[in-house]
């Protein structure tokens, strides 16, 4: 498993992901190696079974990834040879030749649709483009955590992906003792966690409970490395008004649940990623939901979600919350019943199990498609695919592949992509 921070996780849902997906793999009798970036997570030779192997990074917003991966890449090459490598991040694609050279077949985790992130500029936005067509052309499967991302990829490219999710941690435990540390009470704050990225509009929630009649406080945490101006203009925002609490980075994941759990509403801006770790978290612990109105997140809350697309509507919705605390509570355990029945982590290892023996069996879908996008460009706002979708018609990964042709001395599984919509 390689292009993520590494284990034990701290930073984001990628880690996360690698974290609790490969400790089952490990229980279920793999040997599993996690490639990690030096100085970014505790070093560990060895952790939950998985073997780890530290390499170094250049700290650049643009080369970080790049770099640590590239090392990665290399390291794989003349060290033991394995049988599957996931790489996640779609910017890691043109690797997968090289990685693919000691005979590991390679499964891309795409994740969003990077190149609509502001912090990006214009060679960084048309960068990630060509690394989404770099991945359709060489990868033996490509893996979406959204059925809405799924779906983007079977209209641009017209290419299967194997839709394996995040799992989500139900917390029923009630305790809240690590709330009195920052002067906060159960029930009786709203929240938002998020990294400071225009594409998260964390400004827009903060403009929106800024111009409300709420009375319960807005608790923000999260923080961002690279975008300075934006989280100025936010602290600017929260300034002015003594209702808005500004914590910065949470480390500590104990009180991080707790303050998911005790929450009145959690307030959910990211737009343009897949199935969000940090949503399925506050799905989690029960609490209600407020999303930024978009398929990535209409597919994971349905329809015990709130959704707004401007500041005032966001504002209204937390103000309606308090005065109607019973019925928030209640969407909130619906969610919760919803994330234990559809984000289980074992569901989603045994579906990266399946996936890695089919790729080590020979299936690939390189080869299938020429990486040449639509005409018509996909567009989210009329996107209806769904995870119920998926559970409805399932392509599970791990089926036998339809009959299959030879490429380049690897079996190659035929695909029908026309009709499908998530798999």
């Amino acid at each position: 498993m390689l292009g993520t921070r590494g284990v034990p996780a701290a930073y984001s849902g990628f880690e996360t992901a690698v974290e609790e997906i490969g400790q089952r793999l490990v229980a279920k009798g793999h040997h599993v190696t996690v490639y990690c970036r030096t100085g970014a997570v505790e070093r560990h030779r060895e952790y939950l079974g998985m073997n780890l192997v530290h390499l170094p990074a250049v700290k650049s917003k643009t080369m970080e990834t790049l770099s640590h991966t590239t090392l990665s890449a290399l390291h794989l090459f003349v060290h033991r040879r394995h049988d599957v490598a996931f790489v996640f991040n779609a910017a890691n694609a043109p690797l997968v030749p090289l990685i693919r050279v000691r005979g590991a077949a390679t499964a891309v985790h795409v994740d969003g649709l990077e190149w609509k992130r502001d912090k990006w500029s214009g060679t960084g936005k048309k960068y990630y483009r060509l690394a989404e067509q770099f991945a359709v052309r060489s990868a033996d499967a490509l893996i979406a955590d959204a059925a809405g991302i799924a779906d983007y990829y079977d209209h641009e490219f017209g290419v299967a992906t194997e839709l394996l999710t995040y799992g989500s941690t139900i917390l029923r435990s009630g305790e809240h003792d690590r709330l009195a540390e920052l002067g906060l009470q159960p029930g009786q704050y709203h929240l938002v966690v998020a990294r400071f990225e225009p594409e998260n509009h964390v400004d827009v929630i903060v403009e929106g409970y800024r111009a409300s009649v709420a009375t319960l406080p807005l608790v923000v945490v999260g923080s961002a490395p690279y975008s300075h101006e934006y989280t100025q203009r936010i602290q600017a925002m929260a300034a002015t008004d003594a209702r808005i609490h500004l914590l910065g980075g949470v480390w500590d994941q104990q009180q991080l649940n707790q303050l998911y759990a005790n929450a009145l509403t959690y307030s959910h801006g990211h737009s343009v990623g897949g199935t969000n770790p940090s949503l399925l978290r506050a799905m989690g612990a029960g609490t209600s939901v407020l999303a930024w109105n978009v398929v990535f997140n209409r597919e994971v809350l349905g329809e015990n979600g709130r959704y707004f697309d401007t500041p005032d509507e966001l504002g209204r919705l937390q103000v309606a919350a308090e005065a109607d605390r019973t019925g928030a509570l209640r969407r909130g355990e619906r969610l919760r019943d919803r994330a234990k029945a559809r984000y289980d982590w074992n569901a989603v290892s045994a579906g990266y199990e399946r996936l890695a023996q089919m790729l080590a069996a020979g299936y690939s879908i390189r080869g299938l498609s020429k990486g040449r996008r639509a005409p018509v460009a996909w567009n989210p706002a009329t996107s209806t695919a769904t995870l119920d979708d998926a559970i409805r018609a399932p392509r599970v990964a791990g089926a036998a592949p339809e009959p299959a042709r030879h490429s380049e001395g690897r079996t190659v599984a035929s695909a029908d992509t026309s009709a499908r919509r998530a798999s």
